[in-house]
């Protein structure tokens, strides 16, 4: 329970530093569902007419490990993981299909 309780103060503390305020109209939103373990970076808002929705970054935490569902930025957060003390083993790159995940450096799941 303690490496969980690690992994999401982690994997918030990620999410946070990539939050961006650059536009007034649109809000950068970092959810955090602790029940279920999923975790999102979205922009929400409006640019001009344009409807502005986007999910930039998705990680779960399943099994004890960090699942990186999802990542729209030029970051490393495979990497920005370890960087906080997560075990490459406990990361998925679950963005890659199964077969290519034992080719990484990460966990396999």
């Amino acid at each position: 329970m303690e490496t969980l309780e690690k992994y999401r103060q982690i994997v918030r503390d990620v999410l946070t530093s990539h939050v961006t305020t650059d536009d007034a109209d649109i809000e950068c939103q970092v959810i955090c569902d602790l029940e279920r373990d999923r975790y999102l970076l979205v922009d929400v808002g409006w640019q001009g007419l344009n409807r502005i929705y986007a999910c930039h970054i998705h990680l779960d935490i399943k099994n004890g490990k960090i699942w990186l569902q999802n990542n729209m930025t030029e970051a490393d957060l495979g990497q920005e993981l370890v960087a906080k003390g997560v075990p490459p083993s406990d990361i998925v790159l679950g963005l890659h299909p199964p077969y290519k995940r034992p080719y990484t450096h990460y966990g396999v799941a």
